[in-house]
């Protein structure tokens, strides 16, 4: 499994995409890349964790059906809802299936996300992660800015 070599700076924003539905995945792209996004598109749950233990994610899009046939058999959405909490603070993570009403709290907290989103929506993909990213920032901004200054020995 060869992966293609990416040059990642200190000023961008790396994000990826676990979208078997290929429109769905162009869209993601499209609108992401327009926000200012470096992205990335695996194929496979080796792909995705291969990538994402390399790189801190600002954004992750994740299909419900991404390399499965079944919820259950999504390996690489099931390792993100595992994941300890300090590696998942770091990425605004959205969900995307046919079951969601976009931006219901309720289904993205009971799925462990940010968002989740219906397909049906994605036509405004690009308001919804400016919105839950920017809130997302804006509640656990203070709480990274005191674990650098920790850290950094300054509290």
């Amino acid at each position: 499994m060869a992966l293609e070599f990416d040059f990642i700076g200190p000023g961008d924003k790396p994000a990826i995409v676990l979208l078997s539905t290929s429109e769905w995945q162009e869209t993601a792209k499209g609108v992401l890349f327009e926000l200012g996004y470096k992205v990335h598109a695996p194929h496979t749950h080796e792909e995705f964790t291969s990538r994402f233990g390399q790189l801190h994610y600002h954004v992750v899009i994740a299909e419900l059906l991404f390399a499965a046939s079944s919820p259950a058999e999504n390996l690489s959405f099931l390792a993100l809802q595992r994941m300890p909490m300090n590696q998942r603070r770091r990425a605004t993570i959205f969900l995307i299936g046919h079951q969601f009403e976009t931006m219901n709290a309720m289904q993205a907290f009971q799925q462990s996300v940010h968002a989740v989103i219906n397909p049906h929506e994605l036509h405004s993909l690009g308001q919804i992660v400016k919105q839950v990213v920017g809130d997302n920032d804006l509640l656990l901004g203070l709480f990274r800015d005191t674990q650098v200054r920790i850290a950094q020995g300054k509290l």
